[in-house]
């Protein structure tokens, strides 16, 4: 049998000489199991190669010339016309190739998936991880800077700020009724156009749009309005919002010079004129306006007047049998009411 079964037995005649010095002689090859047989004309065995171990010192060219891996002086050649045998041997040393480990391969293979795992580092965690440090040491007073440039960007839909002194002060004094803790109202302002119902930006500010004073009856509305946007706030960092729209390089640039660009600013302000206010489940508007001692009725129906989507806004109201305490005096109620001049 053979090393290839669909040979019982294979032959050829070369040329082989044990040392470069020796003459070449003429021999017979025979493939066996696991070896090449060289015999003399007689039949007399000269040497056993392994298959595994054939070399080709002339690959492509004939005559073909092999010798065992490691002793390049043994030689045997194989004549043009020995095409079989050759391409036997040929396929053997192709099947032993395979087979064979590759250090090289495995090592561009290793190579290539530290360089994938590196790529994917650098796309999906490190702007999540940068982000979330620049979030984490911005101090409170950067956040207000930045506030305020995003302000003189929205400015630019929205008009400037209502200014009216009495309107002013009473919009003071309700943020200061419905602040978390004593001296910790924030800032809040109304401004005319741009602005859907409230938004919050860094540094705990929220814009209200003019419709939430001039449009109701009572001050609950918009007292409701400003509680659903803080617990907003405590939900959605501002700031993360705004590196997550900005990308790497803004975070990367806060972090390293302390500004933000003035183009991510102005895209970013475009987002929260555009983009749907995130939703609050029931149960945290409700805990919300509970704890800052606002009914949470006047605020459902503003948010649907027919009451359907907000039903459980309405028959979960803390404050419906027990009233809370005056949000604002009637005059000051009035004169939020004209915050706008009008």
């Amino acid at each position: 049998m053979t090393a290839l079964s669909e040979y019982q037995r294979l032959e050829a005649s070369g040329l082989w000489r044990a040392t470069p010095d020796e003459q070449r002689s003429d021999v017979i090859v025979s493939i066996g199991d696991a070896t090449l047989i060289i015999t003399d004309t007689r039949e007399r065995p000269l040497a056993h190669w392994s298959l595994a171990a054939i070399q080709r010192a002339n690959p492509g060219r004939r005559p073909a010339i092999y010798h065992p891996d490691g002793d390049p002086g043994e030689t045997l050649e194989l004549p043009e016309s020995e095409t079989e045998m050759i391409a036997a041997i040929e396929r053997l040393r192709a099947a032993v190739e395979r087979r064979r480990p590759h250090p090289g391969r495995l090592r561009l293979v290793m190579l290539g998936l530290s360089f994938l795992a590196v790529a994917a580092l650098a796309v999906f965690w490190f702007p999540n991880a940068a982000r979330q440090h620049a979030v984490r040491v911005v101090p409170q007073v950067k956040r207000a800077e930045i506030g305020a440039a995003l302000r003189e960007q929205l400015e630019r839909v929205t008009g400037p700020a209502c200014r009216d002194p009495g309107g002013r002060a009473a919009l003071a004094r309700l943020s200061q009724r419905l602040a978390p803790t004593p001296g910790d109202a924030g800032v809040v302002a109304v401004v005319r156009d741009g602005v859907d119902s409230t938004i919050h930006l860094p540094g705990r500010t929220i814009l209200i749009d003019k419709s939430l004073v001039e449009d109701h009856e009572e001050p609950d509305v918009v007292a409701g309005y400003i509680v659903a946007e803080r617990a907003r706030l405590e939900r959605t960092d501002p700031l993360d919002d705004l590196l997550k729209q900005a990308g790497l390089w803004a975070t990367l640039r806060l972090m390293t010079t302390g500004g933000m660009d003035e183009d991510s600013l102005h895209r970013y302000a475009q987002h929260l004129l555009t983009a749907q206010r995130p939703a609050l489940p029931d149960e945290a508007l409700l805990q919300a306006f509970k704890a800052r001692g606002v009914r949470s009725t006047p605020y459902a129906y503003a948010q649907d007047i027919s009451g359907e989507t907000t039903l459980g806004l309405i028959e979960a109201d803390p404050w419906a049998v027990q009233p809370p305490e005056p949000l604002l005096s009637d005059g000051d109620w009035l004169r939020l009411q004209g915050i706008c001049g009008g």
